[in-house]
């Protein structure tokens, strides 16, 4: 069983505008997206400011979030980080196997990484994780920088959204489609 405390917070900036960006979408009929919630069952709790201080996980979690953008079902994990150089221990072999196996179903499935020194946002569709996963299988890398990313994919924050992620889910399904052609 894991454990969780104040730690396990630290992504709840980028949750927060996901979220916020998930409710806009859903108000203008693009998408409808829910984040997933974590089950835990509380061990220590502070009664004073009502806060859980010490819980154990009741399971291992998949993905951050799950749902469908036009009829596609889509899952996705969100990740801060606060380096130009991703640490891939920050992705979960377990999570790697439900995006490999949601995107067999037809899913798309991909992470959504906040640069924060950067104030940047990238979109890294499952294909191109796992090329930077199996790399670091093979005693290569375990981590990935920035330079080794796609530009085409960072994105930033505009147009009425916080976290506007369907920009780049619309083109990674258009270049999917290109290369079928």
């Amino acid at each position: 069983m894991s454990t969780w405390n104040t730690r396990g917070l630290r992504g709840s900036t980028l949750e927060d505008m996901i979220n916020r960006t998930n409710e806009k979408y859903r108000e203008k009929g693009l998408a409808l997206i829910q984040k997933v919630p974590t089950p835990i069952t509380p061990i220590q709790i502070d009664k004073e400011h009502h806060h859980i201080t010490l819980a154990y996980f009741e399971q291992k979690s998949t993905v951050d979030y799950i749902g469908a953008v036009q009829g596609i079902p889509v899952c996705f994990d969100a990740k801060e980080c606060r380096t130009a150089t991703f640490p891939l221990h920050n992705v979960h072999e377990h999570q790697v196997e439900f995006m490999k196996d949601f995107e067999k179903q037809g899913g798309k499935a991909f992470l959504i990484i906040y640069y924060t020194s950067e104030r940047m946002f990238y979109y890294l569709h499952i294909r191109q994780l796992l090329k930077f996963w199996m790399r670091a299988c093979e005693g290569g890398r375990k981590s990935f920088r920035m330079e080794e990313l796609d530009t085409a994919y960072f994105f930033d924050s505009g147009k009425g959204f916080l976290v506007p992620y369907l920009e780049p889910l619309s083109r990674d399904l258009q270049s999917e489609v290109d290369n079928d052609a």
